[in-house]
């Protein structure tokens, strides 16, 4: 490990705060500066998919998507989305914030289950859509079970791909979570 990156982890683990053994994993793609993250020896299998993910393993993320290490943020982001499925984890990737760049770059080499498998969610344009993209309302449309009407024009920020069905994405609409057929919407770039 090399000496600036022991002396920022002070020896523990950059994503769950614990003094343990780490080692040095490096954030793909390694064209950005500080890629760098030190990690638990344990939880090294689960990132790097060579053991199962163990949901409760992970439940620290909330707390380290907040860091201030843009590679741990990446990291994090990744690992939520990977962890989706559970509602304290797609609770957590609400309100996550990346910066441009910092999105990017989790973007650049994270998970790819869905483009590998065929499944591609894409809008009315045809523009391949991915977790944590925003979108724009292309028609107004009436939520089913409720008084919401979601208006034309209206972004849906860090949507959630809805798996096995490429024509439905979930987002957030007045703070309640909706499910919004992709056909309706446009990629905001």
């Amino acid at each position: 490990m090399n000496e600036k990156l022991m002396e920022r982890s002070s020896g523990r683990c950059e994503l769950c705060q614990k003094e343990t053994e780490v080692v040095v994993y490096h954030v793909t793609p390694t064209s950005y500066a500080a890629n760098e993250v030190a990690v638990c020896k344990s939880l090294i299998g689960q990132i790097e998919g060579t053991e199962s993910l163990d949901s409760d393993a992970w439940r620290f993320l909330p707390d380290a998507m907040w860091s201030e290490i843009p590679a741990v943020q990446v990291l994090a982001w990744r690992m939520l989305n990977r962890l989706k499925g559970e509602s304290w984890a797609a609770d957590a990737l609400d309100i996550l914030y990346l910066d441009d760049e910092t999105l990017e770059w989790a973007k650049a080499a994270g998970d790819q289950a869905e483009l590998s498998e065929g499944i591609r969610h894409m809008d009315v344009n045809g523009n391949v859509l991915q977790n944590g993209d925003s979108v724009v309302l292309t028609k107004t449309l009436d939520v089913k079970g409720s008084s919401i009407s979601a208006k034309l024009g209206t972004v849906v920020k860090n949507i959630r791909l809805v798996e096995n069905n490429p024509e439905q994405i979930e987002g957030r609409i007045e703070g309640q979570l909706i499910v919004i057929l992709t056909k309706y919407l446009r990629k905001q770039n």
